[in-house]
C-alpha cells in the first residue's frame, strides 16, 4: 500500500516512550535507563545528561503498527529522536514534525502541538499518541479535521502500556 494512504501515527517521546514522571525508584518494568545529550535538552551543557527511560519492546510494537501506519514522530526531539530513541528501539529513521514554534500560542486553550499536528496531517487520517493531549485537543481537532482521529492520551508516569498499542490497531482495522 502506497505510505501516503496509511493513516498516520504521530508519536510522542516524553511521557508515551518515556514515562519521565515516575519516580525513579518506581521506574516502570521493562524499561532500561539512558543517559542522553539532545541539543535540545536545556541542561545539555551542565556535568549531569538527561536521563531517560526506554522499553525496548515498545520498537517492536511500533514496527507491527508501522504495516498499517506511516510512523512519525511528533516530538520536541524532531530529528534527534532518531539519533537518540529510534536505534535504542530498533526503528528505522522516521519522518518527524518539524515544529514552527515550540511551546507557543495555541488557539482555544489547545496544547501548542496541536495546531501543527493538523497542519502536518493535511487532512489525512491519523493517531496521535501524546501525554499533554485534552478534551480541548479532541474537540478542535473533531471540528477542524476531515478524515478519522485517535487522539491518545498517556500518562507520563506510566508510559505506553500493551493496551495502549492495542487501541491503535483496533481503530485502523
Amino acid at each position: 500500500m502506497n505510505p501516503r494512504h496509511r493513516p498516520l501515527l504521530l508519536i510522542d517521546v516524553d511521557g508515551p516512550l518515556n514515562p519521565y514522571a515516575a519516580k525513579p525508584q518506581s521506574r516502570p518494568e521493562g524499561y532500561g535507563t539512558h543517559r542522553m545529550r539532545p541539543t535540545g535538552w536545556t541542561g545539555a551543557e551542565s556535568a549531569k545528561p538527561l536521563r531517560v527511560w526506554l522499553n525496548p519492546d515498545h520498537g517492536t510494537a511500533l514496527l507491527a503498527l508501522a504495516e498499517t501506519y506511516e510512523l512519525v514522530w511528533a516530538t520536541t526531539w524532531k530529528d534527534e529522536a532518531n539519533d537518540w530513541i529510534g536505534p535504542r528501539l530498533g526503528l528505522p529513521r522516521l519522518p518527524y514534525i518539524d515544529w514552527p514554534q515550540m511551546h507557543g500560542r495555541a488557539p482555544r486553550g489547545t496544547f501548542w502541538k496541536t495546531q501543527y499536528v493538523l497542519k502536518y496531517a493535511g487532512g489525512r487520517p491519523f493517531a496521535w499518541i501524546d501525554d499533554d493531549i485534552t478534551a480541548m485537543d479532541r474537540e478542535y481537532v473533531d471540528q477542524r479535521h476531515p478524515a478519522r482521529t485517535l487522539l491518545m492520551r498517556i500518562d507520563e508516569r506510566i508510559g505506553l502500556t500493551p493496551a495502549d498499542f492495542d487501541a491503535p490497531a483496533h481503530w485502523a482495522a
